[in-house]
């Protein structure tokens, strides 16, 4: 039976616990194959892309009518006038600014189009099972498993460190990915670090 010892372990759990320092997270608890990676390779994020939920303000510059603040809607997308439909979802922030120049261009001679995200409640993951503060979390950027499990606390000293699973739906499909917490810990099979989608579960059994 896998579990975490006191002592042992703690390095661990105190590099989780620093990992949680940059992640910018708010948290609403809600309940209580092959070896990979080079150590020191550099790691690029990717830009946030925008979720369902979340709040966006829009202006034009010398154009006070086009000032809004709008919520994506569950189908991914929002209305603007002038431009329509703007298809939101998974695009980042510049992406959508881009097309929104494209659209308003038709009207409006060289528009200045400047987005902000208000506010982001879209980009939730859930933490659940054997860690320290288990619950509902909405981060500010993407962020991975490890970053996850250190927003979750880390975890406590009964779980099953190489049986953790993200749990994914995919076209209305539940699907489950593993992970194992120890093989991260010793720099191996450093892929099933992944980049965790909105709506995920890591389950800590």
């Amino acid at each position: 039976m896998n579990k975490v010892t006191s002592g042992a372990r703690r390095p661990g759990l105190l590099a989780l616990g620093l990992l949680a320092l940059g992640l910018g997270a708010t948290a609403t608890h809600s309940y209580a194959a092959d070896d990979s990676g080079v150590a020191g390779a550099e790691i690029t994020r990717s830009p946030y892309t925008v979720n369902p939920g979340d709040q966006l303000s829009i202006s034009v510059w010398k154009e006070d009518d086009l000032q809004r603040l709008v919520i994506v809607r569950p189908d991914g997308a929002f209305s603007f006038p002038l431009a329509g439909e703007i298809q939101a979802e998974g695009h980042s922030i510049e992406q959508i600014q881009q097309l929104l120049t494209e659209r308003l261009h038709k009207y409006i001679p060289d528009p200045v189009v400047t987005i902000a995200a208000e506010q982001i409640a879209g980009n939730t993951v859930y933490v659940i099972g054997q860690v320290q503060r288990p619950g509902q979390f909405i981060a500010s950027a993407q962020i991975d498993v490890m970053q996850a499990l250190s927003l979750g606390g880390g975890m406590t000293a009964f779980a099953n460190l190489d049986k953790i699973k993200i749990l994914r739906r995919i076209d209305g499909k539940l699907i489950a990915i593993p992970f194992n917490y120890r093989d991260i810990e010793k720099g191996k099979r450093l892929h099933q670090n992944i980049i965790l989608q909105p709506g995920d579960v890591v389950v800590v059994p």
